[in-house]
């Protein structure tokens, strides 16, 4: 019993330590680069992205990020979106790798949808 208290609570640091990440996140300007002209890149699936994205985003997987990126203007600001920010963080490291200095990750592209379409 003690195990399972201490399993749940550590869960819930766990949830609240995420929720505070992904506020920080989606308050730190995401908005106002949009306005700039920045670009919203999807990097889920192709099925994912059919099933609901944010209007005028890009879609490039983030399995085909590797070979895809030169499709990509490296002198625009992109910000990285996937189902709930993992692959995005992935997409925003091989992109800055590859020499791209204007990446934010945007995290779950519904929380940022809600953020600029409230």
């Amino acid at each position: 019993m003690k195990s399972l208290f201490i399993f749940c609570v550590i869960a819930l640091i766990l949830y609240i330590v995420y929720r505070i990440y992904r506020f920080q996140t989606l308050d730190n300007g995401l908005t106002e680069l949009l306005k700039k002209g920045a670009v919203i890149l999807d990097v889920r699936t192709e099925k994912e992205y059919e099933t609901g994205h944010i209007q005028g985003s890009v879609n490039i997987s983030l399995g085909t990020i590797r070979e895809r990126y030169v499709e990509l203007d490296p002198k625009k600001t992109y910000i990285t979106v996937c189902s709930h920010g993992l692959r995005s963080v992935k997409a925003e490291n091989i992109l800055k790798e590859r020499g791209f200095k204007h990446i934010y990750n945007g995290g779950a592209w519904t929380d940022l949808q809600k953020t600029i379409h409230p």
